[in-house]
């Protein structure tokens, strides 16, 4: 029988405000990958501008989220038995809340991808996680109080889950899978109950035995979602497996889709000036869409694919002077055009590869490698320009956070402060 054990551990908490510089989700508010923070560190290492470093109790590809005085990250213990959401005062890092639950039963995922890979979001005072088969929890965000819990059920994939929930006004938008069962739900920000849900057909837990005799389907979307008033309503984008998919956000009604991506799906959804761009992962393909209409809009909407063998990408890009600009798994950068997908150049990044998002910041690029390495590059439209290569030594799937001047890092050990 699969258990949902609470063990709520507290310790005095302050009171939470909200400020401008608030990151309240996974790659920003608004999910843009975007701030307009400054006076951030371009340099730091070890020793030089680390206001506190706090260890953590296991290794996570989730990433930091900011609100207020509190800094909040998931990260599991025991094997994904414990799975946790951590709550750390922000100007000294000393450890305010924690709340773990409990989850026994079998639950498949990738060495390179450890249990609680889905970053927490925070609004309202009020911070939400997703531990996949071990359910989606809601907490006060000021002392960790346990508000409400939803078990939306087993999901089984052999690469595990790693999309984040998503915080806009009163609902929580999430994009639930990979697996044989994927859906995209909204649940009530104050209850958890289900506002609607719409299942997404054609999912596999691409196991290696299937037991009839076929290859492992391997398909599956990690994405985020994406929340955008388009057509002057809110509406719910998310990339899926072959096709990326609009709801509208009060009632999940899809509204509009264009065909194209492969059948891995690990960046989000990229948003320009009446464009994006979505891209697929494992080689897949790439596609750039103007944003709106009904229905198919896959022969009008769409402005171009590439489908050459692209290299695999896990994090997303950024959208800066009307250029993409994207830190492949390879290390490779690359910069774009997303309404003509034509490139404007390669280069390679020092280092090695890479599963962090991108986040433009003060006018920069800053990207986090696997050696804990955040490299802070320029946004140039004619080559490759690196100003700075911040080396932790620890390794890193996570993207930094940003918020009122200071820089929020995660690795598979500790979670870090710096600041100038």
């Amino acid at each position: 029988m699969r258990k949902l054990l609470g063990l709520l551990l507290l310790t005095a908490g302050t009171a939470l405000t909200a400020q401008a510089g608030d990151w309240t989700d996974f790659r920003g508010p608004g999910r843009t990958g975007r701030t307009s923070e400054t006076g951030v560190p371009q340099q730091w290492s070890p020793s030089e501008h680390v206001r506190w470093r706090m260890p953590l109790p296991g290794p996570g590809n989730s990433s930091p989220v900011v609100a207020g005085d509190t800094v909040f990250v998931t990260c599991a213990s025991e094997r994904g038995k414990q799975r946790g959401t951590y709550a750390f005062d922000r100007q000294s890092g000393k450890q305010r809340w924690q709340q773990v639950v409990s989850f026994l039963e079998e639950d498949p995922t990738h060495g390179t991808n450890p249990y609680c890979g889905s970053s927490p979001a925070v609004a309202g005072g009020r911070v939400v996680v997703w531990h996949g088969s071990a359910g989606v929890h809601c907490y006060s965000a000021t002392d960790g109080q346990a508000l409400w819990s939803r078990d939306l059920g087993l999901f089984r994939h052999i690469w595990g889950y790693g999309s984040s929930p998503v915080i806009d006004g009163k609902l929580v938008y999430l994009n639930c899978g990979p697996g044989a069962r994927q859906f995209v739900i909204a649940l009530e920000l104050e209850s958890g109950k289900t506002v609607w849900q719409q299942d997404v057909p054609g999912g596999d837990a691409g196991e290696e035995n299937r037991g009839d005799g076929e290859k492992p389907l391997w398909t599956g979307s990690w994405s985020t979602p994406v929340v955008a008033t388009i057509d002057a309503r809110r509406q719910v984008l998310v990339s899926l497996p072959r096709f990326v998919q609009a709801y509208d956000a009060a009632n999940g009604e899809p509204t509009w889709r264009v065909d194209g991506l492969g059948d891995l799906v690990y960046t989000d959804i990229v948003l320009g000036d009446g464009v994006a761009v979505a891209m697929g992962g494992y080689h897949g393909p790439a596609i750039g869409f103007k944003l709106g209409g009904s229905g198919n809009t896959t022969e009008t909407n769409r402005l171009w694919r590439q489908t050459s063998r692209n290299p695999q990408r896990i994090g997303s890009g950024v959208i800066v002077d009307g250029l993409l600009y994207i830190a492949n798994e390879i290390g490779l950068a690359q910069c774009l055009d997303p309404k003509t997908g034509v490139d404007r150049w390669k280069a390679r990044l020092p280092g090695s590869k890479l599963w962090g998002s991108t986040i433009f910041a003060d006018g920069r690029l800053y990207t986090t490698n696997q050696e804990g390495t955040t490299i802070v590059w320029t946004p140039n439209a004619e080559r490759l320009e690196v100003l700075a290569e911040n080396r932790l030594g620890e390794h890193s799937n996570s993207t930094p956070a940003f918020s009122n001047g200071q820089v929020f890092l995660r690795t598979y050990e500790h979670l870090y402060c710096v600041e100038n």
